[in-house]
């Protein structure tokens, strides 16, 4: 089983990508209990010091993703043109221009989804995103390969 197809990188599908990164990790999820937590107590105490504080939390890292997203998406040379993946039974083949890169889907670290993306984790920190959007109708094709050769358990894609 194999497909190939052309993706383009833009300030959105970075920030879908960045949120979901953020937000699924323990510090997303802590600092989002934090910031609600503050924000209950300015309700139940009416200190303005708990409101300001919930709001800087809950509101200062989606901002400060959102400028990320911008600055990263224009400033990275290998987002200015489409990027072109081929999925075969080896793994994910990457290429742009006259550079090409191979990674085997046993070195794949998880499968996720996103509202706008399927993503795969190379490392903890580094992926391949897929926006569904350039994948059209074959994006069923794509979960159906990536979730053929990675473990369950470490493919969470919703369509």
């Amino acid at each position: 089983m194999e497909m190939e197809f052309d993706v383009k990188i833009t300030p959105n599908i970075l920030y879908d990508y960045m949120l979901h990164h953020t937000y699924s990790s323990m510090a997303g999820i802590m600092g989002s209990i934090v910031g609600a937590l503050m924000l209950v107590l300015f309700a139940a105490g009416r200190q303005p010091i708990c409101l300001i504080i919930g709001a800087v939390i809950l509101l200062y890292l989606p901002w400060t993703l959102f400028l990320k997203s911008r600055q990263q998406a224009l400033n990275t040379p290998a987002f200015k043109k489409p990027l072109h993946y081929r999925l075969s039974d080896e793994g994910i083949e990457v290429s742009q221009g006259d550079t090409t890169e191979q990674m085997a889907w046993d070195a794949m670290v998880k499968a996720v989804s996103t509202p706008s993306s399927v993503v795969v984790y190379t490392t903890r920190t580094s992926a391949c995103i897929f926006p569904k959007k350039d994948l059209g109708d074959s994006k069923y094709k794509a979960i159906e390969i990536i979730s053929t050769h990675m473990p369950p358990k470490k493919v969470k894609i919703r369509g």
